[in-house]
């Protein structure tokens, strides 16, 4: 007798957890209504945003001769706002270079003239530009900031700007 009892009882809990559960899935909720503001305009994609501003196929890194802290990080941010595509950005082997260097690392000269030209460097000048291949580094031109970096007024500037 104790035994049917139990059974049901234990049915009846069962067929109140089998209606509550059919409720909560059930549930109709409040309606919510769903609005999306109007763009006014085709949003901008990336392949115009690269047409306005194309990126040159000239590979560059950046390495700080001199010590300054972030030196390096912020003239890769000036050479990328000149559409030149920086690919590491690094200390040099030491911090004491004097002169900035601009390195050709291959035959790709037109680089080394851009490169030159945004910082506003004469190719010419054999203080600030070196030849020296070394095709292995998978790049076209090195840039070693030395202690003169001050001098070179378009870096400067932008740096100023953007602090």
């Amino acid at each position: 007798m104790a035994l049917n009892a139990a059974i049901a009882v234990a049915g009846i809990i069962l067929l109140g957890f089998i209606y509550s559960f059919s409720k909560n899935q059930m549930h109709q909720g409040v309606p919510i209504a769903v609005t999306f503001p109007e763009t006014p305009a085709r949003p901008i994609l990336a392949k115009d945003v690269f047409i306005q501003n194309p990126i040159l196929n000239i590979k560059v890194e950046v390495l700080n001769g001199c010590g300054v802290l972030d030196l390096a990080a912020r003239t890769t941010e000036f050479l990328r706002s000149q559409q030149i595509d920086v690919v590491r950005s690094d200390n040099a082997d030491h911090h004491q270079y004097q002169h900035t260097l601009i390195i050709q690392r291959n035959e790709r000269v037109e680089s080394l003239q851009k490169v030159a030209a945004s910082l506003g460097i004469n190719v010419t000048d054999s203080s600030h530009v070196q030849i020296i291949p070394d095709e292995s580094l998978g790049i076209d031109v090195t840039v070693i900031l030395g202690k003169d970096y001050t001098t070179l007024t378009k870096l400067e500037d932008f740096i100023s700007v953007n602090p």
